[in-house]
């Protein structure tokens, strides 16, 4: 049975006539999982009705955000949802609906294939995390990991018992953020970092992207790792 799992009110279209944007799809039997996840949109002006169909269209936890990310002063649609795995990865897409125009600006899938990483142990305790496509590196201690753990991958003297890679999952999150409080709204989005499995969680990639007119950019990135707690 298809019902509606979001719903928000606002100007997609830019004819300043606030439009009405929801989710529907088809509940599991005994399941919060959900397929046939479709956005459909109401013009305010004369009702007519647009359903959008979605690459990804089966997950859980499906939501909506309206804000302008183009800074065109008309609201673009952000869709959400989780893919429910072990890895804790989400697909996101962000439209543009502009004079009743479907437009995708943000792909969660390019995304992933945009951004491409290695993460590779080093002697003594380190680990590069290096942005193939930024041509940046992050150098991380992860001594705060315990000696239980690094006593399984370091020798004693703090070289590398045998050469180790992790790798950055795809896409954790995704945030809407207004770095410049400027009523327009960059993404920020969220990466995991593995270690030797994918339960080895090492810190994230922090990637806050912007709009140029054409397409995302990355404005700023950050890799952060886990605190240690402070012994008394």
């Amino acid at each position: 049975m298809m019902i509606t799992f979001d719903y928000k009110q606002g100007d997609v279209n830019g004819d300043k006539i606030p439009d009405i944007i929801y989710l529907t799809g088809n509940k599991t039997p005994d399941s919060p999982f959900v397929q046939d996840i479709t956005l459909v949109i109401i013009d305010g002006k004369n009702d007519n009705v647009y359903k959008i169909p979605l690459e990804t269209n089966a997950g859980y936890n499906p939501t909506l955000f309206l804000g302008d990310f183009t800074g065109d002063d008309t609201l673009d649609i952000l869709v959400s949802m989780d893919s429910g795995g072990s890895g804790g990865v989400q697909y996101h897409y962000v439209y543009s609906f502009l004079n009743n125009k479907p437009k995708i600006l943000f792909n969660y899938n390019d995304f992933n294939r945009t951004y491409k990483y290695k993460v590779i142990y080093r002697d003594y305790y380190k680990v590069d995390i290096i942005s193939i496509t930024l041509n940046t590196i992050y150098t991380i201690d992860i001594k705060y990991k315990g000696q239980d753990y690094l006593s399984e991958i370091y020798y004693e003297n703090g070289k590398l018992k045998k050469p180790i890679e992790g790798w950055v999952n795809p896409l954790s999150s995704l945030w809407p953020i207004d770095i410049e409080r400027n009523g327009t709204y960059e993404l920020y989005a969220v990466q995991r970092i593995a270690g030797r499995y994918n339960a080895d969680a090492l810190g994230y990639v922090e990637t806050i992207l912007q709009w140029n007119g054409f397409k995302f950019i990355p404005f700023q990135q950050y890799v952060a790792i886990f605190g240690k707690e402070i012994s008394k």
